[in-house]
């Protein structure tokens, strides 16, 4: 039986400082639990509504639809909902291709950016402190259980970039265009707040580098951080591995 105080629990798992406070995390939705928990992720509990049972073999519990409507994060909840152990924190990558995340405030855009890197083979990802956190419900949901893959950090971002031996090439308006700058096997691609682009103190480390506009609209705005991100790991892939 699932006690008022695990709910209470779960409830809380809503807010950063209590997720960190028990080193748990919420994910909604059948296909994410099956593929987190396959990929060795701890689990605490599994709850579902009654009528669901795809996933037995994790032993679920039963719920009712209202309680599950409770705690759950999603305007129509999907009637799965598991918590988690979040990851063991591990070194900071110091070679390969690595992702650099400068201040991203988009639960949304983190989650996509996730996925990406997970879909190009991107192991690690480094963000600075002042990027919203990973394990917000709503990254969780749109990172796909990438998180399973893809190995998130956080850091002072312009310390490491500092004391890294890798060439690092932070995205700018007026950097070099992408396709025209060949990119090496390892490095450090950096990328910037969605209002405010990258820190003064980052953009004067490495060589900027850009994704050219071609239409002709003045107006248009800048892409958005997870397309750009998509843009730019496919031409440093396509310029520098194998084709499968």
């Amino acid at each position: 039986m699932v006690t008022k105080s695990k709910l209470q629990l779960i409830k809380s798992l809503r807010i950063k400082k209590y997720r960190e406070e028990h080193k748990l995390f919420i994910v909604e939705g059948y296909k994410s639990i099956r593929e987190l928990a396959s990929y060795g992720l701890i689990v605490e509990v599994i709850l579902i509504v009654s009528g669901n049972h795809h996933l037995d073999h994790l032993e679920p519990e039963i719920i009712s639809t209202k309680d599950m409507n409770s705690i759950s994060n999603l305007k129509t909840p999907p009637g799965y909902l598991a918590v988690f152990k979040m990851n063991q924190k591990q070194s900071l990558p110091k070679t390969g291709k690595i992702i650099a995340l400068d201040g991203i405030k988009d639960p949304g855009n983190l989650g996509t950016i996730i996925r990406l890197a997970d879909w190009f083979g991107i192991s690690d990802i480094v963000c600075s402190h002042e990027t919203v956190d990973v394990y917000n419900y709503k990254c969780v949901q749109a990172s796909m259980a990438s998180l399973a893959r893809v190995q998130v950090h956080y850091t002072d971002l312009f310390a490491y970039v500092t004391s890294s031996l890798l060439p690092v090439f932070p995205t700018a308006m007026n950097g070099v265009s992408i396709y025209e700058k060949p990119l090496p096997e390892e490095g450090i691609i950096i990328m910037g707040n969605e209002s405010h682009g990258i820190s003064k103190e980052l953009l004067k480390k490495g060589t900027a580098i850009r994704i050219p506009q071609y239409g002709t609209a003045q107006n248009t705005e800048s892409l958005n951080v997870a397309m750009a991100t998509s843009i730019a790991l496919g031409e440093w892939l396509r310029t520098t591995s194998i084709q499968p």
